[in-house]
């Protein structure tokens, strides 16, 4: 099903592709997860900006 490796490599979170492919997560990632390429940068600046995130909030609230 070339659309789930569309989803997938678009971004989609796998449980929501899992869901409409009518699969579960593990099947899914099981047969798919070769097909998910050029994911590694983006991914990481989600971390990072996580990161960042709860850091900002946890000093606002330590703060007067």
């Amino acid at each position: 099903m070339p659309r789930v490796s569309t989803w997938l490599n678009g971004g989609v979170p796998a449980l929501q592709v899992a869901a409409w492919a009518g699969h579960s997560v593990d099947v899914l990632l099981r047969v798919y997860a070769k097909c998910i390429v050029g994911q590694e940068d983006a991914v990481r600046r989600r971390v990072e900006e996580a990161l960042r995130a709860g850091r900002t909030a946890g000093e606002s609230k330590i703060g007067p």
